[in-house]
Formats: C-alpha cells, sequence, structure tokens
C-alpha cells in the first residue's frame, strides 16, 4: 500500500511541475505586453509636457509622436483579443487537463489490466520456460546455434522452418550450414536450391542451376530437381527443349503424382501435349480437345479462350472447393495470365479449403513462391 501511495504522491508532484510553467507561462507573457503599452503611453504624455515646456520643437514632437504611436500600435496588435484570450485559456486548460489525466488513465489500465505482484521475468528466465512457445522456442535454438554453429541438428530444425515463415536469407543460410557440417547429398542441395529459387522470385538463377545440378549428378530421378532444371531451360527461352525435360519428369512420375498438374501446364505452355495422368478428369482441367482447338487459333483469341476457360474453373471451384488440383491450376493460370490479385485471392480461397499445415496447402505455398505471390494471406 506504501508503494501505491508514493507512486500517486511522485505522479502529482511531476503533473504539477510540468503543468506550472504552462499556466504561468501565459499569463507572464500578456502582463509584458501589457507593460510594455503603458511604457508608451507615458512616453507620449512626457511628449505633451516637454512640447508645452519649450524644450521641443513642434517638428521634433511630431516625428518623435509619430515613432511612438507606431510602436504602440505594433505592440496592441499583438495584445489578445478577448475571444483569442478566451480560447487561449481553453487550450491551457485542455493542456493541463490532458496531463493531470493521463497519469489516471495509465493507472487505471495497469490496475486493470497488470499485475504488480508478478515477479520480473528476464528474457532469459522466459527462454528457459518457453510453456510451448514456438517463437520463444526458434529463439533459444538460434541461441544455441550462436554459441554452437557446428550443431547441424539445430540448422535442420531451423531451415524448414524459415522457409515456410519467408525467412529466405535465414533458410539460405541454415542450408548451406547443414550442407557444411554434414556434406551435401540429393535432397539437401534440392533443398538450397529451391530456396536460390524462391530467394529470386522464381528465377533459376546460375547460382541455384549450379546447387540443383550437383543435386541431380547425386539422384538423376529427383523430381523436384528436374522440374527447376526444366524450368531454367523454360526461361531461357529453349522452349523446345524445357519441353523435353518435362515430359521426360511427367513420364517418369507415378500417376497420382501432385506435381503433374503444374509439369503438364509447362509442358503445353512449351507447345506440347499434356500427359495423362490420374487426375487428368479432375474438374476444370482441359481436355486433349481444348488444346487442339486453342492451338488452332490466332493469339488474340487463343488469349479471350484461355481467359474463359480460367473463369470456368474458377466457378467450378466455387462448387467444389476440394479439387486441389484445380486450384493448382487456377492460381498458376492467374499468374500466367498477368492478373496477381486474382492469383492472390485464388491463393487465399485454395489455402481455406486445405489449411498451410497439411500438405496441399504447403504446395499451394510452394507454388505461391514459385510465381512471386505475396503468401500473407495466411496470417489473414
Amino acid at each position: 500500500m506504501l508503494f501505491w501511495i508514493l507512486v500517486a504522491v511522485i505522479t502529482a508532484v511531476v503533473g504539477a511541475v510540468l503543468l506550472y510553467p504552462l499556466l504561468r507561462g501565459a499569463k507572464e507573457a500578456d502582463d509584458g505586453r501589457s507593460g510594455e503599452v503603458e511604457v508608451y503611453r507615458d512616453q507620449l504624455r512626457e511628449l505633451d509636457r516637454d512640447l508645452a515646456g519649450g524644450l521641443i520643437s513642434k517638428e521634433e514632437a511630431s516625428y518623435a509622436r509619430a515613432e511612438i504611436g507606431r510602436r504602440l500600435i505594433a505592440v496592441s496588435k499583438d495584445q489578445p483579443s478577448e475571444a483569442k484570450s478566451s480560447a487561449r485559456g481553453n487550450y491551457r486548460l485542455s493542456q493541463a487537463f490532458i496531463i493531470a489525466i493521463l497519469p489516471i488513465v495509465g493507472l487505471c489500465l495497469y490496475l486493470a489490466n497488470g499485475n504488480p505482484g508478478l515477479p520480473s521475468q528476464p528474457l532469459e528466465a522466459r527462454l528457459e520456460k518457453s510453456g510451448g512457445d514456438f517463437a520463444i522456442s526458434i529463439v533459444k535454438i538460434e541461441q544455441h546455434l550462436a554459441k554452437n554453429p557446428d550443431d547441424a541438428r539445430g540448422w535442420e530444425v531451423l531451415a524448414p522452418i524459415y522457409f515456410k515463415t519467408n525467412r529466405i536469407g535465414d533458410a539460405e543460410l541454415a542450408y548451406r550450414n547443414v550442407i557444411r557440417i554434414l556434406g551435401p547429398n540429393a535432397t539437401r542441395l534440392g533443398d538450397l536450391g529451391e530456396v536460390l529459387v524462391v530467394k529470386a522470385n522464381g528465377i533459376v538463377t546460375a547460382d541455384a542451376r549450379g546447387v540443383l545440378q550437383q543435386s541431380l549428378a547425386l539422384d538423376a530421378a529427383n523430381p523436384r530437381t528436374l522440374f527447376y532444371l526444366a524450368l531454367a531451360l523454360e526461361q531461357e527461352g529453349k522452349a523446345a527443349d524445357a519441353k523435353t525435360a518435362f515430359e521426360a519428369l511427367a513420364k517418369q512420375s507415378p500417376p497420382d503424382a501432385p506435381w503433374l498438374a503444374a509439369v503438364n501446364e509447362h509442358i503445353v505452355k512449351n507447345g506440347g501435349q499434356p500427359i495423362a495422368t490420374a487426375n487428368t478428369n479432375a474438374p476444370g482441367n482441359p481436355t486433349a480437345a481444348d488444346v487442339a482447338a486453342a492451338n488452332a487459333l490466332s493469339s488474340g483469341d487463343r488469349q479471350q479462350m484461355i481467359r474463359g476457360m480460367v473463369e470456368s474453373l474458377d466457378a467450378k471451384l466455387k462448387d467444389d472447393p476440394k479439387n486441389f488440383e484445380g486450384w493448382m491450376r487456377l492460381i498458376r493460370s492467374y499468374a500466367v495470365l498477368n492478373d496477381r490479385n486474382r492469383a492472390a485471392d485464388a491463393l487465399k480461397r485454395g489455402l481455406a479449403a486445405f489449411p498451410a499445415d497439411g500438405g496441399e496447402g504447403q504446395q499451394l505455398l510452394a507454388l505461391a513462391k514459385e510465381l512471386g505471390l505475396p503468401t500473407e494471406v495466411t496470417q489473414q
């Protein structure tokens, strides 16, 4: 109880100290201007006396009176009118009210939400007892790695977390440390290659290609590595080589592989025919006749036909939101049409049907990162 009395007294003293110059200063300024007016009036009266006594001529008196009058008018203009004085008084009262009321409001909020009896908890103590807090657990691992930078297990834990939370620079560092400590293998190099592609907003850079080729040398059948290397050919404008690479990946993949829809899209994009898969008849997928018809149209008509097919797929997904392949196709289609707002909206709706903590949701997020779409929708 004594503590709160001391706090109240100190608050009152601080408030008084802040209020005193605020209220007193303005009054002193007004009094100073009033005194200055009286000085000039006294000078006018003295001037009249000097003129009457013959101490100065009329011409000198006229010049002096004009100068004193000018100064008197200037000071009078600075004096506040009654309305201004009233407004200034209200303003000072408002300031005084705010200074006085803020400590009271703060104290009430603390008493309502605070816990003065709770012992202090330094950061080190909170880290020791994280209570299942995921963010604190990450901080603990980071602090551990700062002291033990060669602990591969810690880097292996953090790397995918960084990647999923879009901390791409940290993910790259983590994967490079894993490779440095444990040595390269196809999976680790593939992980690093994917991070480098995402870091470049979906572009397979020379650095990423070098890492992916190392991964391919260790595992020639790794679908992720083959996909990104085929994508690199497409981005270089080598459509024929890219089509061949994507077709080879599609043929070696299981019929129900989740990445086949994306692979078929790239095959069609590079002038090929989609490979039959277990999901070929999924709602919204174009038929072989659709593809043939599109190839027979002019560029403008083909673009219009494609946009109509995409909008038709969008409408079907509203009735059948559990069509995972449809969401993958819709997001990519809008991105290819350069309609990023609709692509982001499709991603959001797809994640509503397939949450980000599931396998399908993770594939949707991976696709979004490949296309350079914002993934913050997962937080909404």
